[in-house]
């Protein structure tokens, strides 16, 4: 069910949805950036962090009951979600609840996604919804939620599955589904090792993007059913989403961004090489991520930061910065930087250049640096004269450097106090 471009569906199917955000991975494949934090927890977009995106994209569908569901080390993502999202009002039945692990219906910490929900069946069943919308939180994308459940009402289905296209050579790394004409999923393979193409696209497969609604007392018996399944994996992907197609009717919803591009912009930023593209793509003159769009804007935690400066402009000396995004609190100080993106409070000093650069919050830059191609995470203090992107061997010997050169710099790895890195 196509909407106009310029609406959202916000109906009753919306007011009587809960989402819940799967928040408690780690993300190992983003190296020492989630040795402290939760991979949603991670800094996106020069004042974002990856879980601003599918909660966002709730409260513009016109969902406003949320849960996000935390566990490996969440504080940061905790006490981001307290100081962004808690403007949601509970007297309006409106909220975002933090759902930590905490052995409600068994010891021992969320054995797998399907149980991360089960374990909380008291609280959604106190909440009353109709439907139960499922959502990763490491993935960033705009999409309206309510066209979703608006299909999965009208095709009468137990469960509907967001979907795209993805080469094939990237499928492993996804769900693997077929469907029939009437979109309707007739096969499902959790991260096969040799995924096929869709008919008439070689080369293509049919992925599944982690969202998923329900019905919300088909959900109950599915997740009751698979607890108590001996030898599950208590798994959306290897466990119910198999059990479910051949019985019920599970379609699948093709994605389309806000603005009905199909397909539309979403990336997984799951690795350092992906996080530091993401980031650049943003500095483009039409970024396929529209950071300006106020239709759709992404809501978030707004520090309260002088405004960026740039000073002095002598010939040896001049702070500016050339196809850059720069946020507040930063100041450029006889420097040059070049297609980088430096978030809240980055402070490069005089006589360095800074090119290709991914510079999270609260990272100092010295004097007489040469940077490129470098991810610096929060709070690293760059000393005076670092040369970075010159010489790999050197570079390999004190920082982590992905299969495609992108150099990554902690403040553990300068022998600095990791505790800023939240």
């Amino acid at each position: 069910m196509d909407q106009p471009e310029s609406a959202r569906f916000v109906s009753r199917l919306t007011k009587d949805t809960v989402a819940l955000v799967l928040a408690g991975g780690r993300g190992s494949r983003l190296k020492q950036m989630t040795d402290w934090r939760a991979k949603p927890a991670v800094p996106f977009g020069g004042k974002f962090r990856i879980i601003d995106f599918p909660l966002s994209n709730c409260l513009n569908s016109g969902i406003r009951r949320m849960g996000v569901l935390t566990q490996y080390k969440s504080h940061s993502l905790v006490r981001h979600i307290q100081q962004a999202w808690g403007f949601m009002r509970l007297e309006l039945n409106e909220f975002v609840e933090l759902l930590p692990a905490s052995q409600r219906t068994q010891e021992g910490w969320y054995a797998g996604t399907a149980d991360a929900v089960y374990q909380n069946i008291d609280i959604l069943r106190n909440h009353g919804p109709e439907y139960i919308l499922i959502l990763a939180g490491d993935h960033i994308y705009k999409m309206d939620y309510g066209n979703m459940i608006a299909d999965h009402v009208e095709a009468g289905a137990d469960m509907t599955i967001g979907c795209l296209q993805v080469p094939l050579d990237e499928a492993k790394a996804f769900g693997v589904m077929s469907v029939d004409a009437e979109h309707r999923i007739v096969e499902f393979n959790e991260k096969p090792e040799n995924p096929d193409s869709m008919p008439g696209k070689e080369g293509i497969a049919l992925a599944s993007m982690g969202i998923y609604v329900f019905n919300a007392k088909f959900l109950y018996e599915q997740l009751i059913k698979d607890a108590d399944t001996p030898n599950s994996t208590h798994d959306f992907g290897h466990d119910i989403i198999p059990s479910l197609i051949e019985k019920y009717k599970v379609i699948a919803h093709p994605y389309k961004d806000v603005q009905g591009n199909d397909p539309g912009y979403w990336r997984d930023v799951g690795t350092v090489d992906a996080f530091w593209a993401a980031n650049l793509e943003l500095i483009g003159v039409s970024p396929e991520l529209n950071l300006y769009d106020n239709s759709w804007p992404i809501w978030t935690h707004q520090a309260q930061l002088p405004p960026a400066k740039f000073v002095f402009d002598d010939d040896e000396r001049r702070g500016m910065a050339v196809d850059a995004m720069v946020s507040g609190g930063c100041i450029i100080s006889g420097s040059t930087v070049r297609h980088s993106v430096l978030f809240s409070n980055v402070r490069v000093n005089s006589y360095s250049t800074i090119d290709d650069c991914v510079i999270l919050p609260d990272v100092t830059i010295g004097r007489n640096c040469r940077l490129k191609k470098v991810v610096f995470d929060k709070g690293c203090n760059i000393p005076e004269g670092t040369v970075i992107e010159e010489n790999a061997a050197q570079d390999a010997e004190r920082f982590h450097i992905s299969p495609e050169g992108v150099v990554l710099v902690t403040p553990e790895m300068l022998g600095q106090d990791y505790r800023h890195v939240r």
